[in-house]
């Protein structure tokens, strides 16, 4: 398990989405500094409160192999775009969707580059910020803090994907096992289990206690340069403490109980595990088992439903009419369980108040291109307008982190940078 008010309506022009974001004299100041790209304010006011409307969930999955863009984006913008074959398993959620085009990051470095998809950074750059390569869903899980069990989940078709890094710039492995998953969701661990875990976490945070002790003692002799080294750590320091408090809340309480069996922990095919994690990641937000989720697929992703060669040689199709075409049917197949997932949060009436990320850090996996990313949002109560076309001049181009920091203020984090975000996401100027 990984790391385990009032509210304007935006609206700046008709390729804009209507959602919410926390209004304060911080935000509201800032805003007022950078009046060209954040949209206006239709209300300052909303009906219901946070309480009654229930808690904000942020859902992000990403498919580190890309999609083919000729099968992901519609040639029209707007409502009334023709669906393309990625999109068609979409078909009965269009309305609570948006499409983006051109938007990205600016990164270079094909495969490498793809851990970029929810951070803007790369690893080797991330010294460089104040927050290193952090990505979305571990911002967003920082602003949940311990109001829930685990701040947030992270799991993963297979090994060797990297879409999540906390704020010291370390990589949240996913967990890549139902089973385990569905233990930590509800299995309630023994009494002689949970006092092990209680002294494990004692001795970790007096360990702890004695490395602050002689940080703080060596800071004393240190050059500018070591000290910022030393800052760095204590970070990282501070980030295990935080993890240890929440962990020392939640040991004792009960976990919810299953609505559906225990999986058991055996052998399975990708397919019955991209179904189980997308039905885990739902009951795990009904249950306020966390209101950060993200899945991860990988290079070594194969299913047995699909009768085709292996995924990754296809991505690499030399615009090969036989392997595109195969590359649709993996791609349909990926967004027909999304597809699945918006229903099963529709039945249990949270979707309006779940904001789900899908796409990839790469476009055209053949050419090992990070321009023009696939990306999708559904849910989260927005005014979505189904396909919005960004710009494409090199001058004009909209970073992709831009729209990351608004999500984020929908979440609820006042935060005012995200990555190499240069305000929110705006399409004033295009309008």
């Amino acid at each position: 398990m990984a790391s385990v008010s009032d509210n304007p309506t935006i609206t700046p022009s008709r390729y804009s989405m209507k959602y919410q974001i926390p209004l304060n004299r911080r935000r509201f100041l800032y805003g007022t500094s950078i009046a060209l790209a954040i949209p206006t304010f239709e209300s300052l006011s909303k009906g219901n409160t946070e309480a009654e409307q229930g808690p904000r969930r942020l859902v992000c999955v990403g498919n580190h192999l890309g999609f083919y863009p000729g099968n992901f984006f519609p040639e029209e913008d707007g409502k009334d775009y023709l669906p393309t074959s990625t999109l068609k398993p979409l078909e009965a959620h269009r309305a609570d969707m948006t499409v983006l085009s051109h938007l990205d990051h600016q990164l270079n470095g094909g495969h490498k580059a793809v851990q970029g998809f929810l951070t803007g950074i790369k690893k080797e750059e991330a010294s460089g910020f104040p927050t290193k390569n952090m990505s979305l869903d571990q911002a967003a899980a920082e602003h949940v803090g311990s109001d829930t069990r685990f701040p947030s989940i992270t799991t993963g078709i297979t090994n060797g994907t990297d879409m999540c890094w906390t704020r010291s710039g370390v990589h949240i492995p996913p967990v890549n096992n139902p089973a385990k998953l569905f233990q930590g969701l509800f299995i309630q661990a023994s009494a002689s289990s949970r006092e092990t875990q209680r002294t494990r976490l004692k001795y970790r945070a007096s360990i702890l206690d004695a490395l602050q002790e002689s940080a703080s003692a060596l800071n004393r002799t240190l050059n500018a340069a070591d000290q910022n080294k030393l800052d760095q750590y204590l970070t990282s320091v501070r980030d295990v403490e935080r993890q240890l408090q929440m962990s020392n809340q939640w040991i004792d309480r009960p976990k919810p109980e299953s609505p559906i069996e225990e999986i058991p922990d055996e052998e399975r095919q990708q397919v019955d595990e991209v179904e189980l994690f997308y039905e885990l990641m739902a009951l795990a937000l009904q249950t306020d088992s966390t209101r950060v989720t993200t899945l991860e697929t990988g290079l070594g992703f194969r299913t047995s439903e699909l009768d085709l060669e292996s995924y990754h040689a296809l991505s690499h199709h030399g615009k090969a009419e036989n392997r595109i075409e195969q590359l649709q049917v993996v791609e349909s197949f990926l967004t027909t369980k999304l597809s699945n997932f918006i229903t099963r949060l529709k039945e249990a009436d949270i979707f309006d108040r779940t904001l789900i990320v899908f796409g990839s850090g790469m476009s055209d996996g053949s050419i090992h291109s990070n321009r023009d990313l696939p990306v999708l949002l559904a849910g989260g109560g927005l005014g979505h307008q189904g396909h919005i076309i960004c710009p494409e001049d090199q001058h004009e181009r909209i970073p992709l982190c831009n729209l990351w920091l608004s999500v984020l203020n929908w979440f609820g984090s006042d935060s005012e940078r995200f990555g190499r975000s240069t305000g929110t996401f705006s399409l004033m100027d295009i309008a």
